[in-house]
């Protein structure tokens, strides 16, 4: 079953805001054209998130969605975790530690 999963990787960085949520959007869409059912959003090289950073992570989870597919975060840094909890975004997004912890779990979830 494991064969039947591609998963794509986004990796934004610097700061997720205003600035950068159309091209945060643009390269989520990207990634489910290329038939990705699992998009996996590595915010390892992302220092702050404002609150149109959060509005373009609830869009583009809503846009994969309704592609019928999965998208779930990794490597989210402490001022990141903060704003999760803070925003009850870490209930509505699963989170992994980082992309190898993703890979490993995702091979015998799904």
């Amino acid at each position: 079953m494991s064969s039947d999963i591609k998963f794509e990787v986004v990796r934004p960085n610097g700061i997720l805001d205003g600035t950068q949520a159309n091209v945060f959007r643009r390269e989520v869409r990207d990634r489910l054209d290329k038939q990705a059912n699992i998009v996996l959003v590595n915010l390892q090289d992302v220092t702050f998130i404002d609150s149109s950073g959060l509005g373009a992570l609830v869009s583009a989870l809503k846009m994969v969605r309704t592609a019928g597919a999965k998208m779930v975060i990794c490597s989210i840094n402490d001022q990141v975790r903060m704003l999760f909890e803070l925003t009850s975004m870490d209930r509505v997004f699963k989170v992994y530690p980082n992309e190898e912890t993703f890979e490993k779990e995702v091979g015998s979830d799904i």
